[in-house]
């Protein structure tokens, strides 16, 4: 580990030649939402355009997240992934970590659970989970500041959570000739995290801190450009704002078309003009319909305003006419008609990942066999298991450092680890668990039809592979586990 002096923070020490690996290629990675800029300063000018708002960075666009997540359909969609994801045990663990496929001593392995759960232990994630996944889930992205111990070896002591909107990877490249084949290629020549106080500043003015000092996490969604990160709330943009203009529309028409309203036709004779429009005056005045409603509160009130919408009709008539009358406009007729809020309200929902069933508040949870689990729910869990291991990528990378500083791995190590660790998270999903032990019901229903047969037609290894969709290494595992038990029963044999 050294300290640069340019910028703020810890870096690990690296060898010039992993320096070398990451030259140069004619293709641009920007896939951890990086802006990219040249050595000389400057940023390449990225922005989203969605319904007509355009989002003219980051910090717009999380705002945009964050508005719309009080929306009640989104903020329910939004709830039931978090509670979904987010499962406390009995012994109030979230996640756990699997290191069966690590290949390392088992005093290594000691170790890295240790340190593990001195990671939960500085995340509070018994406490904040909960959370730390909703917020990741509605900005699409989470940064945290690594702060460590004085002392060398000492590790993490503190992780600070960064409001993402005042925080942006910049990733420095160069743009080089190849003097072979005259193809223009990227090299990188530095990154870093720039930290902004203030919002909505776009120059290099800032904190300029070192990657190894900060921990991003993010959806790993991308824009159609592929060059901006997006959150999962970005795809119900479009059908929220549809909805919410036809609720908004729909309220607007009921309010201004419910009210019964009367016309009043009144006899002026023969009054010149101006002293019939001011006789229609005082008799308006007189008899005016007060009650209006007020926009802002949602009210109703008993006040003369421009904003009536129960204003009556006057008109007036001349001799010859009927004289004075008095007539009745009907209300709207079709005021019950809601098929188009009921089409994007659906919309919105298949936006949200969410099966609609659950969003429905007459929807009854119903228990049974998998067969009558709806297609909805398995995606739905599918999803689910796809969010966690993004998200998973949090502990990963505080778990790295973490044993870096602690030297208890080189950087290095980290590249060949990193596959072999897996991070478990607790389940609560019935659906899932019925479906499970439904396949491993059918395939002991199938051996058991199948045991006459094996030795004579079928080998015990092809039973195992083929019917109990066991692997190599399952098999192994399994044999050792069958020979284990079997010796403590001898053992308990001979002491009887």
């Amino acid at each position: 580990m050294a300290e640069e002096n340019k910028l703020f923070g810890f870096s690990f020490k690296r060898k010039k030649s992993v320096e070398k690996v990451k030259a140069k290629s004619f293709v641009q990675d920007n896939e951890d939402g990086a802006y990219q800029i040249s050595p000389s300063g400057g940023y390449f000018g990225q922005y989203i355009d969605i319904s007509g708002d355009q989002f003219q960075n980051d910090a717009d666009l999380i705002y945009k997240y964050r508005q719309i997540s009080v929306y009640p359909e989104i903020d329910a969609a939004v709830e039931d992934i978090t509670n979904e994801a987010i499962t406390v045990s009995d012994d109030n663990k979230i996640v756990s970590l699997n290191l069966d496929d690590l290949e390392q001593p088992d005093n290594i392995k000691k170790l890295i659970h240790e340190e593990f759960e001195a990671v939960l232990r500085i995340l509070d994630f018994s406490s904040n989970g909960y959370d730390l996944f909703r917020r990741w889930y509605i900005d699409g992205r989470l940064f945290y500041h690594v702060v460590i111990g004085d002392k060398e070896g000492t590790g993490i002591v503190d992780l600070k959570l960064i409001d993402p909107t005042k925080i942006r990877k910049i990733k420095e490249i160069e743009k080089v000739i190849d003097p072979q084949t005259k193809a223009e290629l990227v090299r990188e020549v530095g990154e870093y995290y720039l930290y902004q106080e203030q919002e909505h500043v776009t120059n290099s003015e800032g904190l300029k801190i070192s990657t190894d000092a900060i921990i991003q996490i993010n959806s790993g969604l991308l824009n159609d450009t592929r060059d901006k990160v997006i959150g999962y709330l970005h795809k119900a943009l479009k059908p929220m704002n549809q909805l919410s203009m036809m609720e908004d529309s729909l309220v607007i028409y009921r309010v201004s078309r419910a009210p019964e309203r009367r016309i009043f036709y009144i006899d002026v004779g023969n009054l010149p003009k101006g002293k019939a429009e001011e006789y229609l005056n005082n008799t308006m005045n007189k008899y005016r319909n007060k009650v209006v409603y007020d926009a802002e509160t949602g009210a109703i009130k008993d006040e003369k305003a421009h904003r009536s919408v129960m204003e009556d009709f006057w008109l007036p008539r001349r001799e010859g006419g009927r004289g004075t009358e008095i007539d009745t406009l009907p209300g709207g007729q079709n005021l019950g008609e809601i098929d188009d809020i009921m089409y994007f309200q659906k919309k919105l929902y298949k936006a949200l990942n969410v099966p609609a069933s659950r969003l429905e508040a007459d929807t009854t949870f119903n228990i049974g066999r998998s067969s009558e689990v709806t297609r909805d729910e398995l995606k739905f869990q599918k999803f689910i298991d796809r969010v966690r291991t993004r998200f998973a990528g949090l502990f990963l990378e505080v778990l790295k450092r973490q044993l870096i500083l602690k030297k208890i791995i080189v950087p290095s190590d980290w590249r060949t680890i990193k596959h072999e660790i897996a991070v478990e998270y607790e389940r609560d999903n019935y659906y899932a668990e019925l479906k499970e032990s439904e396949i491993l019901k059918e395939r002991l229903d199938s051996l058991s039809m199948m045991d006459e047969y094996v030795g004579v037609y079928f080998s015990q290894e092809w039973v195992k592979k083929k019917i109990l969709n066991m692997n190599d290494k399952d098999i192994e595992e399994m044999q050792k586990q069958m020979d284990s038990e079997g010796d403590q029963d001898i053992d308990a044999d001979l002491m009887d």
